[in-house]
């Protein structure tokens, strides 16, 4: 299979230092990045792709069995890595992408060297020391809301996801993207992505890790930045002075200043 096909792989930015890697959340494509890249881009190669399901990925990759799991993302990213033979390199991941880039830096010793992880949540539901954002009752309305009008759920709350109220064409983006995405698809990346549980995981991470939270964010919370940088041994917590869940849209500089220190810091 032509894996830079199957994962609309880019490669952009200058040979030098470590390659970083980007990687889009639910509902996104790596659209997404295209504010912090060119900033990455002129220190960094850079690689940009799509999961299969989404974006200009090739769709017919796509299977239920195997993206029913955060573990089929990571063997996206797992195969993108071996395909470039990349060594080491800068995983950053948006959201749900950062437990996908853990698994993968576990199941691929040597291919990622360190991680960026921007607005992580290992766990969504709220359970009792743990806050998660939202109680199990409120995942499961939900994803019935999702899965019963996916237009009309992404259309309400892509907006509330992206906060910034003041500047409602951030969340018109963010609609038009999830209005992009299969229905079909996107119901089983959300049931992956909010049903998920990868607490255990943080522990077992070995490689420099930032934890990028912004100051406000209705879908990972502070007190979830808080969690991840305590259970990832040695890891860095910077608060983006940022609102939403998607800084690299709405804080694009802001952002690209925090990896762009992260990556001067590893050199």
């Amino acid at each position: 299979m032509d894996i830079r096909r199957r994962n609309n792989v880019r490669i952009t930015g200058a040979a030098k230092g470590p390659v970083v890697m980007l990687a889009h959340g639910f509902g996104c494509d790596q659209n997404m990045w295209r504010l912090v890249e060119p900033a990455l881009a002129e220190h960094h190669r850079v690689v940009t792709f799509d999961y299969v399901g989404s974006g200009g990925s090739d769709l017919s990759a796509w299977t239920e069995e195997r993206y029913s799991s955060l573990h089929g993302y990571a063997r996206d990213v797992v195969e993108v890595c071996e395909e470039l033979d990349l060594r080491d390199a800068v995983f950053v991941g948006h959201s749900v992408s950062a437990m996908v880039g853990v698994l993968a830096a576990e199941a691929a010793p040597g291919r990622i060297g360190a991680m960026a992880m921007v607005a992580p949540s290992p766990c969504y539901v709220d359970e009792e020391g743990y806050r998660g954002g939202f109680t199990r009752e409120d995942i499961g309305e939900l994803l019935d809301s999702l899965e019963s009008n996916y237009l009309g759920w992404s259309s309400a709350m892509a907006p509330v996801i992206m906060g910034n109220p003041e500047r409602p064409e951030l969340g018109q983006e963010l609609t038009n993207s999830f209005c992009a995405t299969d229905p079909d698809i996107a119901r089983v990346f959300a049931r992956t992505t909010f049903l998920s549980d990868s607490r255990e995981d943080l522990a077992r991470v070995k490689v420099p890790t930032l934890v990028m939270e912004c100051s406000e964010d209705v879908i990972a919370p502070r007190e979830v930045g808080a969690y991840v940088h305590g259970a990832i041994p040695g890891s860095r917590l910077v608060t983006l002075d940022a609102t939403g869940h998607c800084p690299q849209l709405s804080a694009p500089e802001a952002t690209a200043r925090a990896l762009l220190d992260f990556l001067r810091n590893l050199q």
